[in-house]
């Protein structure tokens, strides 16, 4: 949005300082991320800019972190389990959040706004508390140490990103399809699939890969939860960190960075559908 032709001094200084201040802000929390990208492709064991990179010398950059990134036995395993568990969860808490969603729409639902409050809660309660909890309790039946049970805590966490952005998708559905489909004899399982999902579908997908994008970043519940062969990418980073500090770590935060943007990406291109498909609706 351009500065209008008629805005005084005053409406002109606050115009380039706002930008001034969304800038500095957008730097400080951009750039800290972007310097591991360089580092990653430093020559030498070292989380510092040597000499030869500091003078841009060939030399000082090579590519060995990234191999041995996709050579080492431990990373490939955390990488098929960070994968595996992340699919998982996000199919089990696409549909379990979708079906919610669609319930916490009705205006006929009963305790609507306490049940919601329940379903986003694993947002608000601190996820050290809710790991805990999920250890004691699959200890207790069996779930502890186990893929299973890594992917249903991981589902847990996953699910209210999907409630909360179907639901606001719903906010705009016109019911009045429903009834129509219903009139021209299609049954709900009928209606379901051909009316109802397509109109929220953009609300289900990025609620899907919100909770993705959860279970692939998390670390605390799967310490509690997991084994060694439930180790996840995180949690092979976070070990990393603590034994042995090598630039590997690097060219795996700069391949998750990438994989963010690319689903962040994904997300802003689902919004402008949504946008564009709520402008032609008739309602």
């Amino acid at each position: 949005m351009s500065l209008p032709a008629y805005a005084g001094p005053g409406e002109t200084a606050w115009y380039y300082t706002y930008r001034a201040i969304c800038g500095l802000i957008f730097t400080f929390l951009i750039v800290p991320i972007f310097v591991i990208i360089p580092l990653s492709f430093n020559a030498e064991p070292y989380f510092t800019f040597t000499p030869e990179m500091l003078a841009f010398d060939p030399e000082g950059y090579s590519l060995k972190w990234y191999a041995e990134f996709f050579t080492d036995t431990s990373w490939r395993n955390a990488v098929i389990n960070s994968f595996i568990i992340a699919i998982c969860a996000t199919l089990i808490s696409t549909t379990l959040g979708t079906v919610a969603a669609l319930g916490l729409s009705q205006s006929a639902m009963p305790y609507r706004t306490a049940m919601m409050a329940m379903m986003i809660s694993p947002m608000i309660v601190p996820l050290i508390i809710s790991a805990a909890g999920m250890y004691f309790f699959y200890t207790r039946i069996g779930l502890g140490s186990t893929h299973l049970g890594v992917i249903l805590a991981h589902a847990a966490l996953g699910t209210p990103f999907v409630v909360i952005t179907t639901t606001a998708t719903m906010v705009g559905f016109d019911r009045s399809l429903i009834r129509a489909s219903n009139n021209l004899g299609a049954d709900g399982i009928t209606t379901f699939f051909k009316v109802i999902v397509p109109l929220i579908l953009p609300g289900v997908i990025s609620g899907a890969l919100f909770a993705f994008i959860t279970s692939f970043d998390e670390v605390v519940v799967v310490l509690f939860v997991g084994s060694v062969e439930q180790r996840t990418i995180p949690w092979k980073m976070f070990s990393g960190i603590r034994e042995e500090i090598r630039p590997t770590i690097l060219a795996v935060a700069t391949l998750l960075v990438c994989i963010s943007i690319c689903l962040l990406t994904t997300l802003e291109l689902l919004r402008r559908r949504n946008e564009r498909m709520r402008g032609l609706s008739p309602g």
